[in-house]
């Protein structure tokens, strides 16, 4: 039997609609999230399936601006909802549960330390920290270097105030503090050649700085109920596995001002002979991290991109023998759930992964039809005018919210990208706020016209973020 352990993503996992193929597919979907919007209604919060069912719902950078508290409602729900279908419906058995930041919170619900009700209510008590006790102005920046490198930048600049947040993988870090010293950090870190990118976060996570807002949530916790864990819970912030209570009230403690290790975390986890990771979330951000912390080792990311049933079945059974206690179950023919929650109109499972058209429309014979191709190429073009490493740029990054590239450039890039295919912008211009991540970017460059013969030297008509 394969040692198995599922991964639950932190605040960039979200995906507007992530969950409305399954939803039309699964009615475990439909009844977990059925569970999940009455418990956020009680804790004061709206319901979770309006973001997750609706293709148009808000963005990430949207969510994070004007409502976090929606964005971590429906992060908990979503990795809630895709555990259960994981595990109850496909018979998935994992060794060990591990979170990478807020998905540690998640993960303790997983496990059975909390019930769905107080798991909810847990997310809910952490927003509300941040209301009771406002910490001061600060951030966070991605680094393309070691956690090492970066704790060599900051000794050398002498900015003591800024601290590692997250030790993500070799080549990728997070640090946080204050604005200004934050700030300094970044300018001194690109002037060296180092990708310095300021994520948008109102808060320095991970960081002293919150350390009034830690004291109150974990107050707050301890009001709510806990049971004994059924699995097994590695915390990348603790350095270890959880044994009882007092391992669960240390994390929550932690939770907001100790960095997150995920890099040695996976790498203690495979010495100790996992070596399959499924991540447990929208899009697929661990499990590229996992991929360049321990090259060669087999992930699974079910939900890359809005999937259905059939998709989700695929996806596993590619993860190879021993990931199941026996072969993934075939799907019936979708139920029709005779009261529907409400949904966008369904998008297939390969499409692309934020709401723009799927492959395959457009002109045979240029290329633009091989979508893996065309986001390789996209990787590489984008990474060259960016400066950015190609690893840091995953199919579903979100350009703007995850790596910082403003309107601007993604206009004046995707330009560039329709030129190099011979594909033709329209008069109007092509409106690109849908289209965030470089899967979705490929999918709009099939739909585009291949340009006429004597179009091809001409320059590129503008686009329009």
């Amino acid at each position: 039997m394969t040692d198995c352990a599922v991964m639950f993503p932190g605040q960039g996992a979200y995906l507007p609609g992530a969950l409305a193929p399954l939803a039309e597919d699964e009615p475990l979907v439909r009844e977990t999230l059925r569970v999940l919007d009455r418990a956020a209604g009680r804790v004061g919060r709206s319901a979770p399936s309006r973001l997750l069912l609706d293709e148009d719902a808000p963005s990430l950078a949207e969510l994070v601006v004007r409502s976090p508290a929606d964005l971590h409602v429906a992060l908990f729900a979503a990795e809630m909802t895709l555990f259960r279908l994981l595990t109850e419906r496909h018979g998935l058995r994992p060794t060990v549960l591990i979170g990478h930041s807020f998905g540690e919170l998640v993960a303790l619900t997983a496990a059975g330390v909390y019930g769905l009700d107080d798991g909810m209510a847990l997310v809910a008590a952490r927003d509300d920290a941040f209301a009771e006790c406002p910490p001061g102005e600060g951030g966070m920046v991605a680094l393309t270097v070691s956690a090492s490198r970066a704790a060599g930048l900051l000794t050398g600049l002498g900015e003591w105030e800024v601290t590692l947040a997250a030790d993500n993988g070799p080549r990728q870090c997070v640090v946080s503090g204050p604005t200004a010293a934050l700030e300094r950090v970044r300018a001194a870190a690109e002037t060296l050649g180092i990708g310095a990118t300021r994520l948008r976060v109102p808060y320095a996570f991970h960081h002293r700085m919150l350390a009034g807002v830690a004291d109150d949530f974990a107050r707050r916790a301890a009001g709510l109920r806990t049971g004994q864990a059924r699995h097994v819970l590695h915390s990348a912030i603790l350095g270890r596995r959880l044994d009882g209570p007092d391992g669960v009230a240390d994390l929550v403690a932690a939770h907001l001002v100790r960095p997150t290790r995920f890099t040695e975390a996976v790498r203690r986890l495979h010495a100790d002979g996992v070596d399959l990771f499924v991540e447990c979330g929208p899009r697929g951000v661990l499990s590229d991290l996992v991929e360049t912390t321990v090259p060669g080792v087999r992930v699974v990311a079910p939900l890359r991109r809005r999937a259905g049933g059939r998709s989700v079945a695929d996806a596993l059974a590619g993860a190879g023998p021993g990931a199941l206690p026996g072969a993934v179950v075939s799907l019936p023919p979708p139920e029709r759930d005779p009261a529907p929650l409400p949904r966008a109109s369904r998008v297939d499972g390969d499409g692309d992964g934020d709401g723009g058209p799927g492959a395959g429309v457009g002109a045979d014979g240029d290329g633009v039809r091989d979508r893996e191709a065309v986001v390789e190429t996209l990787r590489s073009l984008y990474a060259t005018a960016l400066g950015y490493p190609p690893e840091v740029l995953t199919e579903d990054a979100d350009l703007e919210a995850d790596l910082g590239v403003d309107s601007i450039k993604q206009t004046e890039l995707f330009a560039q990208a329709a030129a190099r295919y011979g594909r033709t912008l329209p008069a109007e211009g092509s409106r690109l706020t849908s289209y965030t991540t470089l899967d979705a970017l490929a999918g709009l460059l099939a739909t585009l016209p291949a340009q006429d013969a004597g179009a091809l030297g001409e320059g590129t008509r503008e686009v329009s973020a």
